[in-house]
């Protein structure tokens, strides 16, 4: 029996020494997990975020729609995002512009460097021209419809450049044969929304890291922006929807309209629209309008950065508005020409 409490006592001692010894390397280790603090930076929240509902954001996009002509000299960056998937992208020289759009989805663009031009292309809402003017292997005259899909015109109508012509040019003039100018309506000239139409309109709220464009940040800071999402969808067919705009609002000190993404029937991502830097544009009639607007193309693997050179010379709603004939580019130049509508039915014919 006394050997029985013995070892009893002793096992007990031993349980009681292994519950002191956890304890005591708990405690120690404790003091560097609990004791010790370490700063964290991370992004600020953007202060102070607007409230909306649906109707608020309506309006917003339905303001900035009420535009019905716009006239004026800007500034075109484009940026060919081909190799974007490793990292590239090649942003070529800023190039002088003269834009003219007029609703539903007509536009004149001429675009110049040192005053020389270097092409021109209209579209009247259906059928697109484009001419390119500079370069002796480049030079072309395009026509095409808005709604199709084209491959790069690169693809369709190759061009071998000279040995000794400059790499940068090819790549300009590249990218300004792919550029289509449709695509630069769609992105000034907002559709409108209508509340009792047939698509249908989801309302979210989103957070977005982001580079902080404040003045006087610091070098590489970040910030938290907070955003409300509008998503178009069509009306459901057979149990099924597609998206095909998302609308971005800025609620920082009030609700801005941001950004503007469209899509295809399958979902993808066809055009991504950034607006910059609202202000007051207009010699005579005067609209509260974005400065500045990023397109971006991610399947024709184009950007293009398009800033008005003077706010206060911007022609607004043209009263009478242009004729349909300022819409429609003539071959004047006697360029080469391209019908895309006629290349694509070459090809599948010949499938």
């Amino acid at each position: 029996m006394l050997n029985y409490l013995n070892a009893y006592r002793l096992a007990h001692s031993r349980l009681l020494l292994t519950v002191f010894a956890v304890l005591v390397l708990f405690l120690t280790s404790s003091c560097g997990l609990f004791g010790a603090k370490k700063k964290i930076q991370v992004p600020q929240l953007l202060t102070p975020a607007a409230e909306a509902g649906r109707d608020r954001l309506i309006y917003e996009v339905n303001r900035l729609s009420n535009v019905t002509s716009i006239h004026g000299k800007v500034y075109i960056v484009f940026e060919d995002t081909s190799f974007a998937t490793v990292g590239i992208a090649d942003q070529y020289r800023t190039v002088d512009g003269d834009i003219t759009l007029q609703r539903p989805g007509k536009i004149y663009l001429i675009i110049q460097f040192l005053l020389v031009d270097i092409a021109q292309m209209t579209s009247d809402g259906e059928q697109f021209r484009l001419a390119v003017l500079k370069g002796d292997r480049y030079k072309r005259f395009v026509k095409g419809t808005n709604n199709a899909v084209y491959k790069r015109l690169d693809e369709v109508d190759p061009v071998t450049p000279k040995k000794d012509q400059k790499n940068a040019e090819k790549e300009t003039l590249s990218a300004l044969s792919n550029l289509r100018p449709q695509h630069l309506t769609d992105a000034f000239m907002i559709r409108p929304i209508d509340s009792n139409g047939p698509l249908v309109y989801a309302q979210s709220e989103f957070f977005q890291e982001e580079p902080d464009v404040r003045q006087g940040a610091k070098k590489g800071a970040r910030v938290m922006r907070p955003y409300y999402v509008l998503d178009e969808f069509s009306q459901p067919s057979g149990g099924q929807s597609k998206l095909m705009r998302r609308l971005w609002f800025d609620r920082v000190s009030g609700i801005r309209l941001a950004r503007i993404q469209s899509f295809d029937d399958a979902g993808k991502l066809v055009t991504d629209v950034a607006y910059f830097n609202e202000k007051q544009l207009g010699a005579g009639p005067t609209a509260s309008l974005p400065s500045r607007i990023e397109i971006t193309r991610p399947q024709d693997q184009y950007k293009l950065s398009i800033t008005y050179q003077d706010e206060s010379s911007v022609e607004l709603n043209r009263a009478g508005g242009y004729a349909p004939k300022a819409f429609v580019l003539e071959n004047k130049w006697g360029l080469p020409e391209l019908d895309l509508d006629a290349a694509h039915k070459k090809v599948t014919a010949n499938k």
